[in-house]
């Protein structure tokens, strides 16, 4: 398996590992966050491939000096063999890589289900950011 920056080849095996893992609701809201994520600093949007195929994706962002985990997906197939694992870690070298003051795990509804992975990988149920602070990833934007 090869865990790798998101190319622009990438978009449409992106997309439908996306529609296949998440609900349409988490969906559309990736997606936009996706969308500016990459303008931003499409290093922080890893995947994971295997057999030259899309297996698994982690999106994360900076925000204030903080990384946060957003949105990481694995294929229904390939879920259980740490793939989930091996894209935290990587984006984690990412965040280090960038001198953030602390990690931290974005929670929201569609994400509840993930945590344990994110435990499994060290991480403590005070990394999780639970506050109603919005990611400038998600912020609206204003015309």
């Amino acid at each position: 398996m090869i865990v790798r920056s998101f190319q622009l080849a990438d978009y449409q095996p992106l997309t439908e590992l996306l529609e296949e893992a998440l609900s349409e609701e988490c969906y559309e809201e990736t997606i936009q966050a996706f969308a500016r994520q990459i303008g931003w600093d499409s290093e922080l949007v890893l995947v994971a491939e295997q057999d030259e195929q899309l297996v698994g994706m982690i999106m994360g962002t900076i925000d204030n000096n903080n990384g946060y985990y957003y949105r990481i997906a694995v294929a229904a197939g390939h879920r259980r063999k740490g793939i989930g694992k091996t894209l935290i870690a990587a984006l984690k070298q990412r965040f280090q890589m960038r001198k953030v003051s602390k990690i931290f795990i974005s929670v929201d509804v569609h994400n509840e289900v993930v945590l344990p992975v994110y435990e499994s990988a060290g991480y403590l149920s005070s990394d999780f950011s639970r506050t109603p602070h919005r990611l400038s990833i998600l912020k609206k934007i204003s015309v």
